[in-house]
Order: structure tokens, then C-alpha cells, then sequence
């Protein structure tokens, strides 16, 4: 399964219809006094749609990706970023990075987007940039605190942020990258023998496959294959199950059950980065491949339908089906 034209055009409809819709909305947001609130459109003026600030950040990640990979959908989608993507929107949205308890604003998983939203090629590229330094800014203060990994399956993911972080920082900051790899290999270097117990109630993130991508980043493709060997043993014999068997969400209705066709789409990811970074011939590649396909295969259908899920879940798909 690959994104063809059908689908791509499909997604970017979802997401045009979505990155622009203010309510409902979900704020990460600490009030100081009663003159902060405000509702979302002033307090995000770029990012105030997709329910909350880090779907809205991915859902641009999405149609800008789209619109490179597509150029048929870029007049469609350039209208509405022109009006997205002032100097002024990207100025409220870096002054809201000063204000007094800011400092945990969507750490990690939105800065991460950010970043990798700013790697996305686009005529908005510059227009990012400062916002984009202010986020790299914050990655560089909190690594070095970071003692311990988040390996929870939903936002707090520490693995993941890693991964877009470090796929940015190459290109745009090398010493942030090599903050990053460090920080991956003090957290995952020592592990073995992954039980993989998962997923958990809410999760869109594979701790396991997530953890696994990091390490294949940062690592030679020799070094991954050793670590991957003593982190993963059984992988080759389909072991452990659970990373084997898509998700079923019984109410996607539900925002927190609807992670799960996230996590089949992420899992999808991992298996196919992963089976790259491993090679045709190794023994686990077709196990990967028949992996992801079948997590795609469980959720595709189902990334439109209720807002619980449509405003984020194909952002993930195309991870997945861009792999």
C-alpha cells in the first residue's frame, strides 16, 4: 500500500476542512490571572484549529507534504497557508512561548511537529523560522534534564520526538542532532529482550517499534542490526505477539480509543523504517513488510467518520503509507 493521487487529494480535504476549524478545541494552557482567557483563535492565531495546537501543527506537516508530493493539490492549499503563515501569526504564536508557565507548552510532541513541519519544503519555510528556533531552543535546554525516557504510547513519548527532532536537526542543526543521539543512546542503547507490552488503552505510539526507530536513526546500519538483534529476538518468529496484531478500537467515537488506528498506522511506520534500515535480505525485512500492511489494511478505512479521529489520524496514515 503507497499514497496514490486519490488518496492524497482525499486527505488534504480532510485536513483543509479541519487545520481552520476552532471549535471544539482543547488548550494546553495555564491560566496566571483572569485576563488570560482568551479563546483559541487569539491565543493561536496560526495553530487554532484541529482540536488542539499539535494536531493543527501535524495537520499542516500533512498538506504541506501532500502539496510537495502532489503539486496538482498545491493552488487548493496555498490559499489557505498564505492566509496561515504571517509574520504577524508567527509572531503571536512565538510570544506565547514568554508567557509566565509556558515552559511545558506540548513538550515534547508539538515541538517535535513543529520542527518537522519546518522541514517540509514549502514557500512558508521562512515565514517558520523563528518559531522553528524557539522550539529547537527549548529541545536543547531540556535534553540535557531528561534523565529518564517517556515510554508511554500517546504524547509524553519520548522516542518519537526524538525521531523528528533528530530527522530535523540534521539538515538544519547538527549540534542538535548530536544532542539528540546522545540523549537516544543513554536511553535505549542497554536494552534488551523487549516484552512489548502493549498497547495500552490509549496509545497511538508503539513504545517498542518507537524506541527501535530512534535507535535506527542514530546507529550505523551494522550497529542497528546488532542492537536490534538482542532488542527484538524472536521479531523473526513473529514474537512478541502483540506487535503482530493490529489494534480494534470498540468506539471511535471515544478520542481516546480512536488512538488506536493511530497506533496501527504508526506501527506501520516503524515496521517499513525499519525494514529499510535493515535491508531485502535480512531475515526480518518480509516479516516487517507483511506487518505493516496488515496494520494499514486495519485502519485505512476508518481515518474519516468522527471528528474524535478525523482530525489527526491521516497524518499518520500518510507516515505510514510514505514510508
Amino acid at each position: 500500500m503507497s499514497l496514490n493521487a486519490a488518496t492524497a487529494a482525499r486527505f488534504a480535504g480532510i485536513a483543509l476542512g479541519h487545520v481552520v476549524r476552532e471549535f471544539p478545541h482543547k488548550l494546553d494552557h495555564v491560566w496566571t490571572d483572569a485576563g488570560h482567557g482568551q479563546r483559541p483563535r487569539d491565543l493561536h492565531p496560526a495553530f487554532f484549529g484541529s482540536f488542539d495546537w499539535h494536531s493543527c501543527v501535524h495537520g499542516w506537516w500533512l498538506l504541506l507534504t501532500l502539496r510537495a508530493r502532489f503539486p496538482e493539490l498545491a493552488a487548493r492549499i496555498d490559499q489557505v497557508a498564505a492566509a496561515t503563515f504571517t509574520p504577524a501569526k508567527i509572531a503571536a504564536e512565538l510570544a506565547y512561548l514568554d508567557r509566565p508557565l509556558s515552559g511545558g507548552f506540548e513538550r515534547p510532541y508539538g515541538w517535535a511537529w513543529l520542527l518537522a513541519l519546518h522541514g517540509v519544503d514549502s514557500p512558508w519555510t521562512a515565514a517558520l523560522a523563528p518559531l522553528v528556533r524557539a522550539f529547537a531552543a527549548r529541545f536543547a535546554a531540556y535534553l540535557p534534564r531528561a534523565t529518564y525516557p517517556v515510554r508511554t504510547g500517546s504524547h509524553a513519548n519520548t522516542a518519537f520526538a526524538a525521531v523528528l527532532a533528530h530527522d530535523w536537526a540534521v539538515v538544519h542543526d547538527p549540534a542538535l542532532a548530536a544532542q539528540v543521539a546522545a540523549r537516544v543512546t543513554g536511553w535505549y542503547g542497554s536494552d534488551r529482550g523487549a516484552q512489548a507490552w502493549e498497547p495500552d488503552g490509549d496509545a497511538f505510539l508503539s513504545p517498542t517499534l518507537v524506541a527501535a526507530l530512534a535507535m535506527s536513526r542514530i546507529l550505523a546500519d551494522a550497529d542497528f542490526r546488532d542492537w536490534f538483534a538482542a532488542y527484538l529476538p524472536d521479531v523473526a518468529r513473529h514474537g512478541p505477539a502483540s506487535l503482530f496484531t493490529p489494534a480494534i478500537p470498540s468506539d471511535r467515537s471515544d478520542g481516546k480509543i480512536a488512538h488506536l488506528d493511530g497506533l496501527n498506522f504508526s506501527r506501520a511506520w516503524c515496521w517499513r523504517s525499519l525494514a529499510a534500515k535493515l535491508s531485502s535480505s535480512h531475515p526480518v525485512f518480509a516479516v516487517a513488510q507483511r506487518a505493516a500492511e496488515a496494520h494499514i489494511a486495519a485502519s485505512l478505512d476508518h481515518v474519516a467518520g468522527d471528528y474524535a479521529g478525523e482530525h489527526w489520524l491521516a497524518t499518520f496514515a500518510t507516515l505510514a503509507l510514505t514510508a
